[in-house]
């Protein structure tokens, strides 16, 4: 029982990192001890735990995918994000540019530390880094996305961002951002329960974690360092959605007047600037340096744990 108490807690570690844009519940998994364990029970999900399904060998299926330990974990994390995502909905109500300054120096960070694990950088390696920043430049630039809740780009945004979950350096909650889909899926759906957003999101999720979890090894072992440097590429390039100090551009119609989607603007872009200097600046530097400095922590811990091994 304090083993499953344990395995709770880690999973609302992860939950939590994973609705913070720019911390990756992988490395917070790595960081407590379970990614290897979490990968291999994903990975376990193959035609033999289907043909153990289908001839109600539950006993055998149970244990080939670590029931107990999915579970605990799982249910730990959908707590976490339950519990963050109102924390996180109450603050981008009232405190907008406070909390977009804390995950601009979250995904700051992740910037170097990301980038840092590539281990050897030369051209090839340098122009996957390119190509990564110049997509998320576009998408920022050109027609930043915008929230989605048609049911294909629901299925999709669980798959990517649950994939990105795992994967230690990425954030699932930074991919929704992009995606358009924070505000709806982590803010709104899970602070009001709404299934009809919720499901197509996790069946996304679950999809992509089988798939994502076979391929994720041999990505890696194959193009690490590229896969790698177009990641760090994309999230610096991804920083100006992130920029607290911006006005929004609202869509209009050929007549000049204001789209409205949910009584709210449609975005069509963003006029970025620059702050003057008051009590709001001060407040909002000093979280930037806050959220650099859980970054940073949190990757020197599961550097140290990883050397010790």
């Amino acid at each position: 029982m304090n083993k499953l108490i344990s395995l709770f807690l880690k999973g609302i570690g992860m939950g939590a990192a994973n609705v913070i844009p720019g911390v990756s519940g992988g490395t917070i998994a790595l960081i407590t001890g379970i990614f290897e364990r979490l990968i291999n029970s994903i990975k376990s999900v193959d035609h033999i735990s289907i043909k153990y399904l289908f001839t109600g060998k539950i006993k055998l299926l149970w244990e080939r995918l670590d029931m107990n330990f999915l579970i605990a974990v799982f249910a730990g994390i959908a707590a976490g994000i339950i519990s963050i995502a109102r924390i996180f909905g109450y603050f981008l109500d009232h405190y907008p540019v406070y909390i977009m300054s804390f995950f601009f120096g979250l995904i700051l960070a992740s910037v170097f530390f990301v980038g840092k694990s590539v281990s050897k950088w030369n051209f090839s390696i340098i122009l996957f880094f390119i190509l990564g920043a110049a997509i998320a430049i576009s998408l920022t630039l050109l027609k930043p996305a915008q929230e989605n809740s048609a049911l294909i780009y629901l299925i999709l945004s669980g798959a990517v961002a649950t994939c990105s979950m795992i994967l230690p350096g990425l954030s699932g909650s930074f991919v929704l951002i992009l995606m358009g889909n924070y505000q709806l899926v982590m803010i709104d759906a899970v602070n009001h329960l709404n299934i009809a957003i919720l499901a197509p999101v996790i069946l996304g999720g679950v999809l992509g974690l089988i798939l994502f979890s076979k391929l994720l090894s041999w990505v890696f072992n194959k193009f690490r360092n590229h896969t790698i440097s177009m990641l760090t590429g994309f999230i610096l390039g991804s920083l100006g959605i992130i920029w607290p100090w911006k006005n929004i551009v609202p869509a209009t119609d050929s007549a000049g007047n204001i789209l409205l989607k949910d009584s709210q603007p449609i975005v069509e872009g963003y006029q970025w600037f620059l702050p003057q200097f008051s009590n709001q600046l001060i407040i909002a530097v000093a979280l930037m340096f806050a959220g650099i400095a859980i970054i940073w922590l949190t990757e020197t811990i599961a550097q140290n744990i990883k050397e010790k091994k």
